[in-house]
């Protein structure tokens, strides 16, 4: 009914070992596997945390097996995190990202392509300390969902719209 007590005992040390195996490979890889994920990364912690969760329990799973597919998707996330750098496989891998707002005019079309409403807008706006429309320069949805806003009476380098959409 409980099982063999060497099972369960088993079934704990290779959840120990994964457990330690994952924050070392998430220690020594990058820290934008656990912070504003994208696609990619959330892949990643998904990935991870399945192998994490399942291996312990499995029966025809070692911890070996186990170690070996959560490093090598670690390494895969670590390589597509390299690969960002070269803008074609940046354009597969990260959303662009969107003027939703250009000197206090909703861009309705940009607003669709992300996936938002006016409403989801506005709800962002008000958690920005935004209250009228017309003092907002730009509204941008960022690569990793986040919204940058900038006001009307910020200065801004083009630089730092060159990539938008």
């Amino acid at each position: 009914m409980f099982g063999a007590a060497h099972d369960v005992w088993w079934v704990a040390v290779k959840a120990l070992l994964l457990y330690a195996t994952a924050v070392a490979c998430f220690r020594i890889g990058e820290r934008r596997t656990l912070a504003e994920m994208s696609a990619f990364d959330f892949v990643a912690a998904v990935a991870a945390g399945a192998v994490v969760g399942r291996v312990p329990s499995a029966h025809d799973a070692g911890y070996l097996a186990g170690a070996a597919t959560l490093v090598t998707v670690l390494l895969a996330h670590r390589l597509t995190a390299r690969l960002r750098y070269r803008p074609l496989f940046a354009k597969l891998i990260d959303h662009p990202p969107r003027l939703l707002v250009a000197d206090g005019k909703v861009l309705d079309d940009e607003l669709r392509r992300s996936g938002l409403t006016r409403r989801d807008l506005y709800g962002l706006l008000r958690q920005h300390g935004v209250d009228e429309l017309a003092s907002v320069r730009f509204v941008v949805f960022e690569q990793r969902g986040q919204v940058s806003v900038v006001r009307r009476s910020a200065t801004t380098d083009t630089e730092l719209l060159r990539d938008l959409s």
